[in-house]
C-alpha cells in the first residue's frame, strides 16, 4: 500500500513531468495518477518509460482532458480517486504568451473549474496545489504580495487574465477545499540540464546574441532596469512539493521567485559573455523593439515575443514573506549565475539542429535570420 497518492494534470507537459518524476524520485513510497489527454498518450507513456522501473511501476496515467467535465474521467474512475487521493497537483494550463485566448479560457479556467469540482469528492484530500503564475500582477508595478490578487491592475494578454480568474475561482473554493497556490514567475529550463519545452520568454534574449554576429554589440531592448524574474523548474517542482506537504501552507499563496533577481541588462549582459558575444552597447526604444520582435525566423522559436517585451520592461517586485515563513532554507531558487550556463548551451544545441534540420530539407522561400 501506498503512503500517499497524488493526483496531477497537465501531463506530460514539461512542468507536469518534471514534477511527477521528482514526486516520484523523493518519495519512494508515493504513487502518481496523471491525468492525460488521449492526444498525449503516446508522449506520456514515452516518458513514463524512460523513469527507473521502480517509480515506473508506481505511476498510472488516466484517459481524460482537464478541460472537460470531471477532468474528462468516468464516474468510477472519480469513486476509485476518491478512496486514494490525499494530494492534488492542478498543473494543467495553457501558460505560452501567444496562446489562443479561446484555449486559454477553456484549460486555465474551465479546467480549474472542473478540478475543484473533482477535489470536493475526495474526502482523504489534504492539499490541492494550484500552479498559477507570478503575473497575476498584470501590469503592477512596485511591490506586490503573495495574498493580493484584485488591485486594479490590467492584464496585457489572455494569460494573465486568465491564470488571474482561475486563482481567484482557487480562493473562492478554499472554504471547502484544503487550496494552496503557488505562483511562480517566469520559468526556465532545468538548472543542471538547461532542459525546456519551448524556447520562449526569456530564450528571446539567448536567441537574440547567438543568431547575431559575434563581433556585433547588439543593443539591449528597451533600458533594461527592470527586474527580470526567472526561475528554473526544478526549483518550482521542489517547492510545489514541499508546500503540498506543508499544513501551514494550506489557505495561503505562495510566490517562487529569485529573491535578488538580476536586472534585464545584467541578464542580457550575462547570457552576452557566456555565449562568446560582445556585452550590448546603448539600447533600443520600445517601439523600435517591437518592431524589431517581428524579424522573420524568432517565430519559429518564441511564439510571442512582443508579449514577453511587456515582462521585460516592468518594475516589479514579488514579495516572498509567506514562502520564506514555510519553507526557509529548506529550498530556494539559485541565483541566474549558477546556471546560465546550462541555458546558453540548451539554447544553442537546440539552434544548430534546427539549423542542420533545414538544410537536410533543403532551400526554400523563407530567408533564414538565424543562420
Amino acid at each position: 500500500m501506498a503512503d500517499s497518492v497524488v493526483l496531477v494534470t497537465g501531463y506530460p507537459s514539461f512542468g507536469a513531468r518534471q514534477l511527477v518524476a521528482h514526486l516520484l524520485s523523493a518519495e519512494p513510497s508515493t504513487e502518481v495518477r496523471a491525468v492525460v489527454r488521449a492526444s498525449l498518450a503516446p508522449a506520456a507513456e514515452a516518458h513514463r518509460s524512460s523513469l527507473a522501473p521502480d517509480e515506473r511501476s508506481r505511476l498510472t496515467l488516466l484517459d481524460g482532458d482537464a478541460a472537460h467535465l470531471d477532468l474528462g474521467l468516468s464516474g468510477r474512475e472519480v469513486r476509485a480517486l476518491a478512496g486514494e487521493i490525499d494530494r492534488f497537483h492542478h498543473v494543467a494550463q495553457v501558460r505560452y504568451l501567444g496562446a489562443d485566448p479561446r484555449e486559454a479560457e477553456a484549460v486555465n479556467v474551465g479546467g480549474t473549474r472542473e478540478a475543484l469540482a473533482v477535489a470536493r469528492s475526495l474526502p482523504k484530500l489534504r492539499a490541492f496545489v494550484h500552479h498559477g503564475t507570478a503575473f497575476v500582477s498584470g501590469d503592477r508595478t512596485g511591490l506586490v504580495r503573495e495574498d493580493e490578487l484584485r488591485r486594479g491592475q490590467r492584464f496585457r494578454n489572455a494569460i494573465e487574465e486568465t491564470k488571474a480568474r482561475a486563482e481567484l475561482l482557487v480562493r473562492e473554493a478554499s472554504a471547502h477545499v484544503p487550496t494552496v497556490i503557488v505562483r511562480p514567475s517566469l520559468v526556465v529550463g532545468d538548472s543542471a540540464t538547461g532542459e525546456v519545452d519551448r524556447l520562449d520568454g526569456p530564450y528571446l534574449l539567448v536567441l537574440l546574441l547567438l543568431s547575431s554576429p559575434v563581433e556585433l554589440a547588439i543593443p539591449l531592448p528597451g533600458r533594461g532596469r527592470a527586474p527580470l524574474h526567472i526561475v528554473p523548474v526544478d526549483y518550482v517542482v521542489r517547492a510545489a512539493r514541499l508546500l503540498g506537504l506543508a499544513p501551514d501552507a494550506v489557505g495561503r499563496t505562495f510566490h517562487m521567485v529569485d529573491r535578488a533577481p538580476l536586472t534585464a541588462r545584467e541578464v542580457f549582459e550575462l547570457v552576452a559573455r557566456v555565449g562568446g558575444r560582445r556585452s550590448p552597447r546603448g539600447f533600443i526604444p520600445a517601439n523600435v523593439t517591437r518592431a524589431l520582435l517581428h524579424t522573420p525566423g524568432l517565430e519559429r522559436f518564441v511564439k510571442s515575443p512582443r508579449a514577453f517585451f511587456d515582462q521585460l520592461v516592468t518594475e516589479v517586485q514579488y514579495d516572498t514573506r509567506a514562502v520564506d515563513a514555510v519553507l526557509g532554507h529548506t529550498v530556494t531558487c539559485p541565483p541566474f549565475t549558477s546556471y546560465v550556463d546550462s541555458l546558453v548551451t540548451y539554447v544553442r544545441t537546440r539552434v544548430e539542429e534546427e539549423r542542420e534540420h533545414r538544410r537536410a530539407e533543403g532551400p526554400d522561400d523563407v530567408e533564414d535570420t538565424l543562420s
